[in-house]
């Protein structure tokens, strides 16, 4: 614990309600100013966020050379030198209380969707702002948490693998817990199957971790956060923000669409809407902690309802984020076909800052499954979303989920999912075998498939979109697109990162200190899961 210093100056930001953390001093530009710790929002009315260095708490790696931290508050510290940040000292009664809350290290392990990741930045943050310390493994930590998804049979079966590495004898002193999907669908019977665990708690319920780890650290064995209807879900006192240029906003909470292989309305719960009040001014903030990309999140994102008086529709609520000062990109995922409205088309046509690209997952080709998946479309239905999503100005790229092998799917059906492909050329599909989920309605349905002819299945339908991809990837040889620089390859002058579109693209550049920037690229080379290029340079506009 050595590593967090409680004699730190705190700066209130003159205007705003963010304090900033200062630590030792060190030399830039031949000046000796105090060093980041961490950003604290201290907006009334809503959760704060805490984007933290947390290599200061940790002894990890450093955020990347043009993060957010790095890149606004260091250059503000070289421009206006150490005397603007030596701001009131906080009361000591508050750094001891805060030197008080120090616990132990804590290791947390993610499985499932970007839902289930920003999930997890709620919970490291909550755990941050109590004392604990995040370690790299679980043999180094005190306290052991597992995310867990269950939106699949072989994603919940490794969480009970990974509980199954502790035993009663080999969890002395170690506070091991499952949250997530997976510990709202099982619940108390996770006790009853690894008894070494002392938490148990559902996605709604981590506003309440700071007293249900109270709890557990008082002596507790058997701790659950099991509630489902709940607004509270959307704001936890401290979030820690993983990446330092995309920020996830979860807008949406739950699930109201009961398809008969989808556990998600169990472990999630109704739908709930956070006001969109609340989502603005976290947005505005982070996009004063430099944050150009926000992607919001919900398991049927568009069908969004504001439960605020202004009524907010969903497209109005993207342009609203939009319009933000600072925000360059805004994505959404995942729209659920059904509430897909021409309203949501016109605003990806009217404002560019909206990402041009549309998660819509379909499930199946076949009109009789979809009625068997309670899907409430039919393949005609879809074909219509896909001709108003096609129908814009911009180019928008489409990607979907597929399942194979539902109850009763026959050869028939398969094909008619195939024809799909080449009807809609998608620019990606997310497949998988058909996994039967505890309190579904398919579990009861005949006419089950092998795991094998799943298995062929999947390959036939993999292979047909492999082509796809191929044949659009190469149509895209010497255009050029803006990339958000998001990965440096080990080998030299190599990078890449994503464009507007969700599509991927390596890149070769001389330039240094890329990550976090926008560039612009130009495709040399076309694989069946991304793009080749080089960075261009002066050569017009680029596609997004």
């Amino acid at each position: 614990m050595q590593k967090l210093k409680m004699e730190l100056p705190l700066w209130i930001q003159p205007g705003t309600r963010h304090a900033r953390w200062f630590g030792p001093l060190e030399e830039v530009d031949g000046a000796q100013v105090p060093r980041l710790i961490g950003v604290l929002n201290c907006e009334p009315g809503m959760g704060k966020t805490f984007d933290i260095g947390l290599e200061r708490l940790t002894g990890g790696c450093e955020f990347p050379t043009g993060s957010a931290i790095n890149t606004i508050d260091r250059g503000r510290l070289e421009k206006e030198g150490s005397a603007t940040f030596r701001g009131a000292r906080a009361e000591a009664s508050e750094l001891h209380a805060l030197r008080g809350a120090l616990r132990g290290t804590f290791f947390l392990e993610t499985f499932g969707c970007q839902m289930n990741d920003h999930d997890s930045e709620k919970v490291a943050g909550v755990l941050l702002s109590r004392g604990y310390t995040q370690v790299a493994s679980p043999e180094s930590a005190s306290l052991i948490l597992y995310n867990t998804c269950s939106i699949r049979e072989k994603a919940a079966q490794k969480v009970f693998s990974r509980l199954g590495e502790f035993g009663l004898t080999e969890n002395a002193g170690r506070i091991i817990g499952v949250l997530g999907c997976v510990a709202q669908q099982e619940g108390e019977e996770i006790f009853r199957r690894a008894p070494w665990v002392s938490l148990v708690c559902g996605s709604a319920s981590y506003s309440k971790l700071p007293e249900l780890l109270a709890q557990v650290e008082a002596g507790n064995q058997r701790v659950t956060g099991l509630d489902t209807d709940t607004d509270e879900t959307f704001e936890t006192e401290i979030t820690r923000r993983d990446n330092p240029w995309r920020a996830y906003l979860t807008i949406i909470e739950g699930c109201d669409k009961a398809c008969s292989y989808c556990v998600v309305p169990y472990t999630r719960g109704p739908e709930r809407s956070r006001a969109s009040d609340a989502i603005l001014r976290e947005v505005r903030q982070l996009a004063e902690l430099g944050y150009s990309e926000v992607q919001l999140l919900g398991q049927t994102v568009n069908s969004y309802l504001d439960p605020t008086p202004g009524k907010m529709r969903f497209s109005e609520l993207l342009l609203a984020v939009a319009d933000q000062v600072g925000i360059r990109r805004v994505r959404f995922t995942t729209s659920h076909p059904s509430d897909f409205t021409q309203d949501i088309v016109d605003a990806l046509d009217s404002q560019p800052k909206l990402c041009n690209h549309v998660h819509l997952p379909v499930q199946s080709g076949s009109t009789r499954v979809l009625r068997a998946m309670q899907r409430t479309y039919s393949r005609e239905e879809y074909l219509e979303k896909i001709g108003m999503i096609r129908g814009a100005k911009r180019a928008i790229s489409i990607t979907t989920d597929i399942i194979v092998g539902f109850p009763g799917e026959t050869d028939e059906d398969l094909a008619e999912t195939l024809s799909l492909l080449d009807a809609v050329k998608y620019d990606n599909v997310f497949s998988f075998k058909y996994s039967p989920r505890p309190h579904t309605p398919s579990l009861a349905m005949s006419g089950l498939i092998s795991e094998e002819e799943k298995s062929r299945r999947l390959a036939l339908l993999q292979e047909k979109q492999r082509e796809i991809q191929t044949a659009r990837h190469l149509t895209m040889v010497g255009e050029k697109f803006e990339l958000l620089v998001s990965g440096k390859s080990r080998r030299e002058n190599q990078w890449s990162g994503h464009t507007s579109c969700h599509r991927v693209i390596n890149f070769s550049s001389q330039e240094q200190a890329l990550l976090g920037k926008y560039v612009q690229v130009r495709v040399t080379g076309a694989t069946p899961n991304s793009l080749v290029g080089e960075q261009a340079l002066g050569l017009g506009e680029p596609h997004l």
